[in-house]
Order: C-alpha cells, then structure tokens, then sequence
C-alpha cells in the first residue's frame, strides 16, 4: 500500500510539473543497504528496465487516431486490422513497444502506443511500419512520455493471462 501511495505521488508531482532529469546509463544510483531490504529497491532490475532514480524512464506516447482513407471493404479492412496487429506483436517482442490498446467508445481516438524509445524520430520511423497507417487508415499523434520502467515487464505477465492472441 506504501510502495502505491508513492508511485501516486510521484505520478500527481511529475505529471504537474516537469519529469526530473534522468539518470544516464554511465550513472549508478546508490542506495544504502539497508534502505534497499526496506524498500524493496532491485538495483539490477532497475539498470535491466532503464529506469531513474525514481524508478520512471521516458518513453514516446502515441495516440492512435481515424485516418483519412477509411473507406476500405470489410475484408480489406480486417486483412488491415490483422496485419495491424501483427505489426504491434513484433514491436513489442522486438522491445520497442511497452504497452498498446484500443479504445473502446469508437470515437475519433482509436488506440494508443507506449513506445520504449526516447525520440519522436525514432517513433516515427515505427510507426510507419504499421500496415493501417501506410494505407491511412489511422494516424498518429507522438509526445515524448514520462512512466514507470516497470511497464516493459507488463508484456511477460501478460503472456501469463492470455489464453489467446488478439491477432488471431
């Protein structure tokens, strides 16, 4: 419950104002031992994720919007939605994306992307690989994104809870 209150408080404090400066990969946090058995603190899996000092690392948030040429079939529109699909299952086991999903209400916001890189380039060049934004079915908004490490560990616990794959 402590570990939650925090992770809230510092998401309330960084999301008013601007995201500390992180900590670059030639840096090495130190944390005394014993506040590490206190806090639960994993220094290896912290440098393993990238995370900073507060456990955070930017990513690029990419909102996922109704393109301008809809007007494809309903096959041609599923064999799009499929390789769409397919296109975020590769991204994320390539570790380029933390988290992907639809929204529900079928308005002009179709979905979002969390990816794990650190330029609005770099998501760009991604982005053009996705089948539905080549045929301008979606596009994209890109910010640079300021979140937990731990979020490029939600893919492993997901593959735990699946009992199928959305892109089949």
């Amino acid at each position: 419950m402590t570990r939650l209150l925090l992770c809230l408080c510092l998401f309330g404090f960084f999301s008013c104002g601007q995201a500390p400066e992180t900590v670059t990969q030639d840096q090495k946090i130190e944390t005394p031992a014993a506040e590490t058995e206190e806090t639960g603190y994993n220094a290896e899996l912290a440098a393993e994720l990238g995370a900073d000092q507060y456990g955070m690392k930017q990513y690029v948030m990419a909102f996922l919007k109704a393109g301008p040429n809809r007007s494809q079939d309903s096959l041609e529109a599923a064999q799009l939605q499929k390789a769409h699909l397919e296109n975020i299952g590769r991204m994320a086991e390539a570790g380029q994306l933390a988290l992907a999903g639809p929204f529900l209400d079928g308005g002009e916001l179709r979905g979002i992307y969390v990816f794990n890189v650190k330029s609005l380039e770099e998501a760009k060049a991604l982005t053009e690989t996705d089948p539905a934004i080549q045929a301008g079915r979606l596009v994209l908004e890109l910010h640079p994104w300021y979140g937990s490490a731990a979020l490029m560990k939600v893919g492993d616990i997901h593959a735990t809870l699946a009992e199928k794959s959305v892109a089949d």
